[in-house]
């Protein structure tokens, strides 16, 4: 988890710092910076994150990169769906849904379509990757 938290840090500040737009693994990614609220500490916890949109709707994946569990902005949101997004030039409130089959695949594969890695990190785990709804 530190290692994450050291990864995701500068990344966290370079889109607050420039509306947005990052480099490194992530330069030319939609990017957004996910807010929920730890489900033991009930602390602000910020993740990057990639998108795709449906409609209204930020479509996410809870990947953690193919590891065996769920990630912990995953379990925040599992508790308080209440989050607060942040996209170039938008802060909301929003609220999360975790989807359920057979929208979670449809959702999954266009995610992956866009970024072949999500099929990757999913063929590295034994878990369904979790997809999840942001609406405002």
């Amino acid at each position: 988890m530190a290692d994450m938290n050291a990864f995701n840090k500068p990344v966290i500040d370079e889109f607050r710092a420039n509306s947005g737009k990052v480099g490194g693994d992530f330069e030319g990614a939609k990017l957004l910076l996910l807010n929920t609220i730890g489900a033991k500490t009930g602390s602000t916890r910020t993740v990057p994150l990639v998108y795709n949109r449906d409609g209204e709707r930020i479509i996410i994946v809870a990947s953690f990169g193919g590891a065996a569990t769920d990630p912990p902005w995953f379990l925040n949101l599992s508790k308080n769906p209440d989050v607060v997004v942040e996209m170039p030039g938008d802060t909301f409130k929003a609220r999360a849904t975790i989807l359920e089959e057979p929208e979670r695949t449809r959702q999954f594969e266009r995610m992956a379509a866009g970024m072949p890695f999500f099929n990757d990190y999913q063929a590295n785990t034994e878990r369904v990757i979790p997809v999840v709804a942001l609406s405002r």
